[in-house]
């Protein structure tokens, strides 16, 4: 059996008397989209602030590709090829469009910062980020100035920049955040495209979302996992559905 991207054993942690996370184990199979989904404060986005390296865990081992990267810091793990986005926008507001995922790329190659005009130097470094660009549905937007863009914009220009780290496994965190019906829509189709490419680790409160793109689901709450399976399982589950009892689960 093949190696899972990710496996995560025995993840603990918390905030003083707090358990934010208690006991969490999951893998991740390579090419799976795999959603998380569980009330505000079950810990998600602690668990993912951990596999990310933004918080060492308390106990517990999280493996990456087979290497143990519990307490490697974030960069390290980006070089590996971990890549995330978040639930609020974290793009350069004073750059292009193609500067921005540029830079992702930049970073990725590891050549020294210059503007992007200079195609004879840098020729690579642009069609890079404009291949991106076009995976995501913003190959046209390349020239607007990012705070020019629309909210599910800046979400699509987000994930482009991800995926310049040609990563080998996205932490989605909460991408459909803030958005209308219609680019929401947009952005299922964009990761229902990238779904087998790339490996993905979705966190969400969009139901219609999850039930769409998820090949498993793992239901959190109290920071431990309740139930883990595929959609329709997840859906039919009786703990699952008396814990979101009122919670929108659809």
């Amino acid at each position: 059996m093949p190696e899972p991207v990710l496996r995560i054993d025995g993840l603990q942690k918390h905030f003083g008397g707090v358990i934010v996370t208690d006991d969490v184990t999951l893998d991740i199979a390579r090419g799976e989209l795999h959603a998380i989904i569980g009330p505000n404060g079950a810990g998600k986005t602690t668990l993912i602030n951990q596999i990310s390296g933004l918080i060492a865990p308390a106990a517990g081992t999280i493996k990456f590709t087979g290497v143990d990267v519990t307490y490697m810091p974030a960069n390290q793990r980006a070089a590996l090829g971990l890549a995330r986005t978040f639930q609020i926008t974290s793009v350069l507001p004073g750059f292009s469009t193609l500067e921005n995922v540029a830079l992702a790329v930049q970073a990725r190659v590891g050549t020294s910062f210059r503007f992007f005009g200079r195609a004879d130097r840098e020729q690579f470094v642009n069609d890079a980020a404009i291949a991106a660009l076009a995976e995501v549905g913003l190959a046209d937007r390349g020239e607007v100035v990012a705070a020019h863009l629309s909210y599910g914009e800046k979400r699509g220009l987000e994930l482009a920049m991800a995926l310049a780290m040609r990563p080998k496994l996205l932490l989605l965190d909460e991408p459909m955040a803030g958005i209308g019906r219609k680019e929401s829509e947009s952005l299922i189709g964009v990761l229902r495209q990238l779904k087998g490419r790339f490996s993905m680790l979705l966190i969400e409160h969009d139901m219609n979302a999850v039930f769409a793109l998820a090949d498993r689901i793992s239901v959190m709450t109290y920071g431990r996992i309740l139930a883990t399976g595929q959609p329709d399982t997840i859906r039919s589950n009786p703990q699952v559905v008396t814990a979101y009892l009122g919670e929108g689960l659809e």
